[in-house]
């Protein structure tokens, strides 16, 4: 995080695990959109410790007192807001309370979003609609409600939750691989704008390969099979990880997992191969041969309003960490440590 140096030097700081170098200010104010379950829940557990201020946005009113209470075990302090961020007075309402009781906004996580599993011919146009209304513009409402709280101070962090998909689109998820590729396109244009008008406010979007969230069971299912996010999985808390670190340092993209950097590599080189492979395996990378319960809630209009925590049911299959993201939290290191091995060898044949 980036402040004034004389409030820098007044605040107390604490060391975040995995992150190194960065060091969270106790005080700080952080706005987590989804913090209800999967990777928002997670992010928020990330960010909690004795200090730090975390307001809690999500429809899902069971879930954000789950939230709640893990944030403040942790000693942080949890402010829950009942929000559709697909409603931008709800969204500018969630900000003004949080600038109210609490002065500012120092970081703002926009996670919340909804998918639909199923082709694009089965859907109705009201159905792209909602989706596209809660993954797009409830992140660019998030992202407008707090620029006008950074710009006033001149900082702040905005965090996108993206998603290689926002590079490769993938059959059967049309509406969410079209949010995100529009999400990806707005945070872009900012980033150009901030850049133009000498803004300390920092944008960066953290592009994730596939999490274990309960996602997979409250979306929105036209397929009439179990959906499975597409192997290798990953567990919630590495991807929380990332956007806390994301935060905390000037890097415009930050990607995690593998499968994420080939997926956007793939497309730049290859797309018409890509094209014909996800015809081929999209579909049964995606969906199981289980039967949907008849009772499976839906959570695409109204939340599914339980209490599911960060993870979904895949944590047999799903890796608690990443080689690529080891490596690219810690590219500066290796960077410096092959330079100088380099420049050993140069010296040795000397």
């Amino acid at each position: 995080m980036w402040f004034d140096a004389d409030v820098a030097e007044q605040s107390a700081r604490v060391d975040v695990p995995g992150c190194m170098a960065s060091q969270i200010q106790l005080d700080e104010v952080i706005v987590v959109t989804g913090a209800s379950g999967g990777i928002g829940r997670a992010t928020a557990r990330a960010f909690a410790r004795p200090g730090a201020r975390i307001a809690l946005l999500a429809r899902g009113e069971h879930g954000l007192e789950g939230a709640r209470a893990e944030i403040e075990s942790a000693g942080a302090t949890a402010l829950v807001i009942p929000t559709d961020v697909a409603d931008e007075q709800q969204v500018e309402a969630a900000a003004a309370r949080v600038e109210q009781l609490w002065g500012g906004i120092d970081i703002w996580v926009n996670n919340a979003m909804s998918t639909i599993f199923g082709p694009i011919g089965a859907l109705s146009g009201s159905q792209i609609k909602r989706a596209t209304e809660v993954t797009y513009l409830g992140a660019v409402y998030g992202t407008l409600c707090a620029l006008k709280r950074m710009r006033a101070r001149n900082r702040g962090v905005i965090v996108q939750v993206g998603s290689a998909l926002a590079y490769r689109a993938i059959p059967l998820q049309a509406p969410y691989c079209a949010a995100k590729h529009a999400l990806r396109g707005f945070s872009d244009s900012l980033r150009c704008e901030l850049l133009h008008d000498g803004s300390n406010i920092h944008l960066t979007m953290v592009i994730l390969s596939a999490f274990n969230t309960p996602q997979f069971d409250w979306a929105l299912n036209l397929v009439g099979k179990r959906p499975m996010p597409v192997p290798p999985i990953f567990q919630p808390e590495l991807a929380a990880e990332a956007i806390v670190w994301a935060a905390r340092h000037r890097r415009r993209e930050v990607f995690v997992g593998w499968p994420a950097v080939k997926a956007v590599t793939a497309n730049k080189l290859f797309p018409g191969w890509l094209d014909r492979l996800l015809a081929r395996q999209g579909y049964t990378g995606q969906i199981t041969d289980e039967p949907v319960s008849p009772d499976a809630c839906a959570n695409l209009y109204q939340p599914c309003d339980v209490n599911p925590g960060a993870h979904g049911r895949f944590d047999r299959e799903a890796r608690r960490s990443s080689m690529q993201w080891s490596l690219t939290r810690h590219r500066s290191l290796i960077a410096g440590g092959c330079i100088a091995l380099v420049a050993a060898l140069i010296a040795l044949k000397r």
